[in-house]
This record gives structure tokens, C-alpha cells and sequence, in this order.
């Protein structure tokens, strides 16, 4: 796991959310409902019963009317992040599983520090989530989570997030290499209905699109056996040119599909690579998901 000196320098960021928040905690999103904290949101006339503290007495000398100011009260967002536990994650060198737990800690790190709730997913076992809410404290928990997390066996996402709870509108961090047949499908087109289910949750999605070194830039040649890490199943092939570049057109061609699916301010698209300082990652790669 990453040292506290990188999460001192993160703490001075935070998530963008799409959405205001609808939650009764206290916290740092704004939200739909009018409070009492120090920005300010609007002017109405006065009522009886209302607090004479917020009397706008400029106001009542230049129009003769009553005017109560109103401000801006903030409530906690719910930041849902998902981690992708199926066995193609436990691959590379660097491995994508630390990495994903790593981008895991990072974006629930942020959440906490700004007064955020957190709900900790993983889709293998989504009936049973982490929920930390009350500022950084409850990182250790975050921690402990992340490092009893098993990397094997298939995942459904489409299923997965599907079971999801949510608690208003928010942002939900998806975790994965997106290595699945439903997923890499442009017919089934998984991914896309994913991304439209969250947004009709009211989601704000992110997708932290995690690969290793050796599946963006592949380096292998001659006749190979591969073996699926989730299915066991076999494919005989001889790494040509050829290809090579079909592999290279159909990476490329997921990834700008993926892409796609987040354009239009409806989300955040980073492709994350092991290979990658972890420090140029975070504070370089992953700004389009900050609110700075």
C-alpha cells in the first residue's frame, strides 16, 4: 500500500460528483436543501417565525421589504467503488490486482476526507458491503477490506452492479480490466448498459480501466498455448504480425469504445496502466476525476 505522505499531499483533493447531494448527514457536498452553511444561495421574503439573524437589512433599506438570505447546506455524497475480483485481475508485473487495490484505497481515501459516506463492493460478494462514513479515521478499515480481497473465479459485472444499493445520487468508481466476455462484446454491449443503469441511479460513473503492462504493450512471439485464468479454457495461436495487429486494432477499438460510453460530462473514462508510476497515476492521469 501507498505511504502517508502520498495520502497527506491527496488529502488536499476530492471527488467531482454530477448531482447535489440528497443525504441527512453532515458533510462538504452541497446540497438540495437550504442550510446554514457560509456560501450563499439565494434571497425570499420574510416569514414569521424565521431566524432574524439572517434578515438582509440592506436589502430592507433599499426596497423597503423584508428578506431572509439563504445558504447553501452541505451534506455527505455516497461514493460507491467497486473492485473487480475475478482471477484475470491476479496477472502482470506489476500485478493488476495491487493496483487495484491501490486505486481502491486512493479514491475511497478521498471520499473520507471529505465527509463523504463510502460503500466498499466486491463484486463477488456485493450483498455484503463496506460502509464507512465519518471522515479519514475509518481509513484503516478501508485498508484492512482491501487486503483480505482474493483475486479468482469469473465475475458478472453487469449482475454485480445491478445488486447495488443505492442511498441517492453519487459516484460509483468501477475497478476492473473490463476482460469479460459481456463486456468485450460490442453486440451485447454490457458495458454500455452498465453505464446507462448507473446514470438512471443517478450515478456519476467512473471507470478506472485497469491493465498490465504486458496486455497494452505485448511482446510475445512464436507458437503459444493461452490459457483463460477464470475458465481454464485453451487457444493455440502463433503471435505473427498479423496478430499482433488484430490484437492492437481490438484493444484499441475497446478502448475508445469505453471512452464513448463516458463522454458527454456523463463520466470519467482513465485507462490505468501497471507499468505506470503510481504517484504520475494518481496526480496526473486520474485529475479529469477531481474536483480541484
Amino acid at each position: 500500500m501507498l505511504d502517508r505522505k502520498f495520502y497527506d499531499t491527496l488529502s488536499r483533493i476530492r471527488l467531482q460528483t454530477s448531482h447535489k447531494s440528497g443525504m441527512n448527514m453532515s458533510g462538504n457536498r452541497k446540497s438540495v436543501r437550504k442550510g446554514l452553511s457560509a456560501e450563499f444561495s439565494d434571497f425570499r421574503e420574510y416569514m414569521p417565525g424565521d431566524d432574524l439573524r439572517r434578515m438582509d437589512w440592506n436589502v430592507y433599506a433599499r426596497l423597503d421589504k423584508l428578506y431572509i438570505r439563504e445558504y447553501m447546506e452541505e451534506k455527505e455524497a455516497v461514493v460507491s467503488v467497486l473492485i473487480d475480483t475475478s482471477a484475470s485481475m491476479d496477472y502482470g508485473t506489476p500485478n493488476k490486482a495491487e493496483l487495484a487495490r491501490n486505486l481502491a484505497a486512493v479514491t475511497s481515501y478521498l471520499a473520507l476526507c471529505n465527509m463523504d459516506r463510502l460503500m466498499l463492493y466486491d463484486m463477488q460478494d456485493m450483498g455484503r458491503a463496506l460502509t464507512v462514513s465519518g471522515g479519514k479515521t475509518g481509513f484503516s478499515k478501508v485498508l484492512r477490506w482491501l487486503e483480505k480481497r482474493h483475486f479468482s473465479n469469473e465475475v458478472d459485472m453487469l449482475s454485480a452492479v445491478r445488486k447495488m444499493r443505492f442511498h441517492g445520487p453519487g459516484v460509483t468508481v468501477l475497478i476492473s480490466d473490463f476482460l469479460h466476455p459481456g463486456m468485450l462484446d460490442e453486440k451485447a454491449q454490457d458495458y454500455e448498459k452498465l453505464l446507462k443503469y448507473l446514470c438512471y441511479c443517478r450515478q456519476r460513473p467512473v471507470v478506472l480501466h485497469t491493465m498490465a503492462a504486458e496486455e497494452l504493450r505485448v511482446t510475445l512471439e512464436g507458437a503459444l498455448n493461452l490459457i483463460d485464468a477464470e475458465n481454464q479454457s485453451r487457444l493455440r495461436l502463433t503471435m505473427d504480425a498479423r496478430t499482433m495487429d488484430y490484437y492492437e486494432r481490438g484493444l484499441k477499438r475497446l478502448i475508445e469504445r469505453m471512452k464513448k460510453g463516458c463522454s458527454g460530462g456523463r463520466g470519467a473514462y482513465v485507462l490505468c496502466d501497471t507499468g505506470r508510476d503510481i504517484r504520475q497515476l494518481v496526480f496526473q492521469d486520474l485529475r479529469v476525476i477531481y474536483d480541484i
